[in-house]
């Protein structure tokens, strides 16, 4: 009699799910531009399609599962991406990778070999397990899973700064512009004095990331902050009160690349000729070229956020103080996340998507940039297997931002999650708002 095959351990079947979002990604790419390099930091597309592969390959291997290599080349070619930084930026040309056949190839069997491997892990499979080593194995699924997320964000923005030609467009949504009065998004709310946490106790029994970890309390002052995120209408008065051209606003490091990269408004807008000074500015979403949509949150670089909040006589937030905000928001109930748009949202889309004290919107819609340097929480210890995630990035030269964008998966909107970049990169899908007190 055949026997039904046993079910996928839930793990596994969310990296199954994963893979879907991935692979859909790079379908949106015409084939013939996959070795574009639509941002200058990162690699060429061609890359995170076999990286993503390389990644779970060269983790579950010897720690999960023995998987004899097959293309050592390509294993390590495709180990690790690059991250963006203010000095050098890759040189290489399509013809130093290999053919997209090959890369293909190589994904394919290494998907294959994995999955011979985890069919092994069905809940029933776990019976002769000890905890540790089921916590092992739950712990690696969970890198693999969150990495491969992850990296559905990064080429998301990545496609974003693709030219339309080059991309398959039946995904297009609809701009659907609305406009209020510019006071009606510009409000601010009051936060009491109390305590915060930041990170979560490895005693929690919940996944994290190594800089998760170190659970601290901290006692955050009363102070105010914006009621919703900072939108394009309200950036928009700071371009055209002058504020790219009046180094007052900005630090001497961050003027200096704005100075040198000629930076003049956000990524991603375009100002046309003829119109009133609305409808002169376009916003390139992800399928199109819309008028600016007054009412969506502005995706800026720290540098640009920092410069905003000096001009309006506020600040960006710490990560304490954003914390604290967020406090009784149900963050993983409604709101513009877990791939559900392509595109941002106006800032009030989602009113049950509020904190205890009336903040809206904190989680999705876009990454939040705080003025907290990225760094350890107490006892941190690093991944053994993955040492350099967190660790490398410890150097005071990135900011912590918090919340989650709309290409965001759900299982990264915890609150102790922590994501960082560095202050002059503009593509991620992060934006702001800011605090008095």
């Amino acid at each position: 009699m055949n026997r039904d095959p046993a079910p996928h351990h839930p793990l596994v079947q969310r990296l199954i799910d994963a893979r879907q979002v991935t692979d859909a990604l790079f379908s949106i790419v015409k084939p013939e531009f996959l070795y574009d390099r639509p941002i200058r930091e990162r690699h060429r597309i061609v890359f995170y399609v076999g990286h993503l592969e390389a990644f779970d390959r060269n983790l579950f291997d010897q720690r999960l599962c023995d998987l004899p290599a097959f293309n050592p080349h390509l294993d390590r070619l495709f180990a690790f991406g690059i991250d963006p930084v203010d000095d050098g930026f890759p040189t290489d040309q399509p013809s130093d990778w290999p053919s997209l056949d090959a890369v293909r190839d190589y994904g394919s069997r290494a998907r294959e070999q994995i999955d011979r491997e985890l069919d092994a892990l069905s809940d029933s499979a776990r019976v002769g397990c000890t905890d540790a080593q089921a916590g092992a194995a739950e712990q690696l699924l969970n890198v693999a899973i969150e990495h491969r997320l992850m990296h559905a964000e990064t080429l998301a923005y990545m496609l974003h700064q693709l030219p339309l030609a080059q991309k398959v467009a039946v995904l297009r949504e609809a701009v659907l512009p609305r406009s209020e009065p510019r006071e009606a998004l510009s409000s601010m709310v009051s936060v009491p004095a109390g305590a915060t946490v930041l990170g979560m106790s490895r005693e929690s029994g919940q996944f994290g990331w190594d800089n998760e970890f170190g659970e601290m309390r901290v006692d955050v002052p009363a102070f105010e902050i914006d009621r919703y995120m900072v939108t394009n209408g309200a950036f928009l008065e700071f371009i055209e009160a002058g504020g790219y051209r009046e180094p007052k606003w900005w630090t001497d490091a961050d003027w200096a690349w704005k100075e040198a990269e000629h930076i003049e408004h956000p990524a991603g807008w375009s100002r046309q000729t003829g119109g009133d000074h609305h409808s002169a500015w376009k916003l390139r979403t992800m399928f199109d070229e819309a008028p600016l949509p007054l009412n969506w949150p502005v995706y800026v670089s720290h540098a640009e956020a920092s410069a905003y909040a000096r001009w309006a006589g506020k600040t960006l937030p710490s990560e304490a103080q954003w914390q604290r905000a967020a406090h009784g928001a149900p963050h993983a109930m409604s709101g513009n996340f877990d791939f559900r748009h392509w595109d941002p949202q106006p800032v009030d889309a989602y009113p049950d998507n509020v904190s205890a004290f009336g903040v809206q919107g904190q989680f999705g819609n876009g990454w939040e940039w705080t003025s907290t340097v990225f760094d350890a929480l107490p006892g941190f210890e690093a991944f053994p297997f993955y040492p350099g995630y967190s660790a490398d990035f410890f150097d005071g030269r990135h900011y912590v931002i918090k919340g989650g964008s709309a290409r965001t998966a759900k299982c990264m909107l915890r609150p102790a999650f922590r994501n960082w970049f560095q202050p002059h990169y503009q593509f991620v899908y992060a934006g702001f708002r800011c605090v008095k007190g």
